[in-house]
C-alpha cells in the first residue's frame, strides 16, 4: 500500500474535514477508525487530483523568511509574496508557506537513473 504525504490536512478544507469527522465521531455516527479511513482517502484523492487538475505555473517573489529541508521535504516561509500568473494576473499575501515533498515520478525518475 503506498502511503501519501498529510501536508494537504492543514489547508483550510483539510481542517475542515477534521472538524467534521470530529463531530460526526462525538455524535456517534462514525467510528474513529472510519475518520481515519476517510482521512487516508483524502491523502490521496487530493495528492494525485493537484497534477491533473491544477496545471498554472506562476512566478513568485517575495521575502525568503526561513527555510528548512529534512528528510527531502522543503518548508519555505516566504513574506509579502507577489504571484504573477501566466494570464498575467497578480495575487498578493502577507505570508506564505510552501511544503515542497519528492513526487512520485521523481522517486521514479531518480531509481531509474541509479540502474
Amino acid at each position: 500500500m503506498t502511503s501519501y504525504y498529510e501536508i494537504y490536512r492543514g489547508s483550510s478544507i483539510g481542517m475542515s474535514l477534521t472538524d467534521a469527522l470530529d463531530d460526526l465521531i462525538s455524535t456517534g455516527a462514525i467510528t474513529p477508525p472510519l475518520a481515519l479511513r476517510v482521512l487516508a482517502q483524502f491523502d490521496k484523492s487530493v495528492t494525485e487530483a493537484l497534477p491533473k487538475f491544477v496545471k498554472p505555473k506562476a512566478t513568485l517573489k517575495g521575502h525568503l523568511k526561513n527555510y528548512n529541508n529534512y528528510a527531502e521535504v522543503w518548508t519555505l516561509d516566504v513574506r509579502n509574496p507577489t504571484f504573477k500568473m501566466e494570464s498575467n494576473e497578480v495575487v498578493s499575501a502577507d505570508r506564505v508557506k510552501i511544503v515542497a515533498v519528492p513526487s512520485k515520478h521523481s522517486n521514479e525518475a531518480a531509481e531509474a537513473g541509479k540502474k
